[in-house]
């Protein structure tokens, strides 16, 4: 077995950044040929894309655009380069939101991260994502059939029967979500039956260090992933498990939530993703999470940008005094005075009553106009602290919730 899936993981910065952008100017102008990118990509002309930086022209598509989308134009939106009978799966997410899924190699970019897990044709992965309208299922398949090894179409639940099954199949490698192999392998001792399981991918959820590590203990290693519904596989682990490591066909770009501004690096920020799939090219999608870009390359040898992992959701909205205050009325107050940096809002409580106050980074300015932009954009009133540029932690929250909820 190769230590690298292809050539591509190994790239150099410059001769990713080359390649990558001609890659995007085709997907950009495959995209303008859909009906549901002709307004969106309207003025965006692909020869004058000459590098990734351009992306932060091109506005950011977000789950609520394609709801908006998809039921103004079924199923996909309009954003599909074949008509939805030429995709082999339709899948349905809550939104209800509608993705297309194909039984193509390596369709979901999944195969990359199950090679590096060490799976390969002398494995049988117990699959145990779901198969029922949702995608997951396929996506790891997909994964597991990109290099060569044999799946038990699992889903999930009935633990007794799953058990047997990887006992009577000799499954070596389980794909699933954090928690659920602990379950399959402590109903396996109940029974005093004795499972093979070498190696596992997981996703869906959060792989705390103790669950790893007690799998550690049991013979197992496992590693995660991280990917959407709509986008396939964004980045994943590698045996160094260090940060998670860019798939080589998407473009990942951290901003700050409710823009679509990138952060400083190494700053938390949301998630946007641009995907290079022929088929389905998402340009610019907000996925919601958040994230931070580490430093450096992967001992692996793996040469691609790493990001932190998953770190919350972008999407802080919160109702502050009856009144829903949303990231991108942030970002609105923001670009209202061109001396502010970035801005905080905190929600509290003092006694029985929301607070509200406003924290701007700004080398000066006038409070009072301040206070009236707040009005005006957050359609509330509240204290205004001026703080000093760099002041503000680098956390990713443009809303921050400090009241106790028990």
């Amino acid at each position: 077995m190769t230590k690298f899936y292809d050539a591509l993981e190994t790239r150099s910065a410059d001769q990713r950044a080359a390649e990558q952008t001609r890659a995007l100017r085709a997907q950009i102008e495959k995209a303008k040929t859909a009906s549901g990118y002709a307004a969106y990509l309207a003025d965006v002309e692909p020869e004058s894309i000459s590098s990734m930086d351009y992306l932060v022209n091109i506005p950011v598509l977000r789950k609520s655009d394609l709801v908006r989308a998809q039921a103004d134009h079924p199923p996909f939106g309009g954003l599909t380069l074949k008509p939805a009978a030429r995709f082999h799966h339709i899948f349905q997410s809550p939104g209800p939101i509608y993705e297309p899924g194909s039984t193509d190699h390596d369709w979901w970019r999944m195969g990359r991260f199950v090679h590096a897990a060490g799976i390969g044709p002398e494995d049988i992965v117990q699959n145990c994502f779901g198969y029922h309208l949702t995608p997951a299922g396929m996506i790891f398949e997909n994964g597991a059939r990109a290099v060569g090894a044999a799946v038990l179409p699992a889903g999930t639940g009935q633990t007794e029967l799953q058990v047997t099954a990887a006992r009577d199949v000799g499954c070596t490698a389980y794909a699933g979500t954090p928690d659920y192999l602990k379950v399959i392998l402590d109903k396996a001792e109940e029974m005093g039956v004795l499972l093979n399981f070498k190696k596992a991918v997981v996703g869906g959820g959060a792989l705390f260090p103790s669950l790893r590590q007690e799998y550690a203990d049991r013979g197992i290693a496992c590693l995660q992933c991280y990917a959407t519904a709509d986008l396939g596989n964004i980045a994943y682990e590698s045996p160094a498990m260090e940060g998670m490591i860019i798939d080589e066909h998407v473009i990942v770009e951290i901003v700050t939530p409710g823009t679509g501004t990138p952060v400083e690096h190494g700053d938390v920020g949301e998630v946007v993703v641009t995907s290079l799939n022929p088929d389905y090219p998402l340009i610019r999608f907000a996925t919601g999470d958040l994230s931070a870009v580490l430093p450096g390359v992967s001992p692996c040898g793996r040469t691609n940008m790493r990001i932190k992992g998953w770190m919350g959701r972008a999407d802080q909205t919160t109702k502050i005094k009856g009144m829903f205050v949303r990231p991108e009325q942030v970002a609105a107050l923001v670009d209202k005075h061109s001396e502010i940096v970035k801005a905080r809002v905190i929600a509290a409580r003092h006694g029985e009553m929301d607070t509200l106050t406003v924290q701007i980074e700004s080398p000066g300015g006038d409070d009072s106009a301040y206070a009236k932009t707040v009005v005006e954009v957050l359609k509330l009133k509240g204290a205004i602290e001026v703080v000093a540029p760099g002041s503000l932690p680098k956390d990713g929250l443009v809303i921050e919730d400090q009241r106790v909820y028990e």
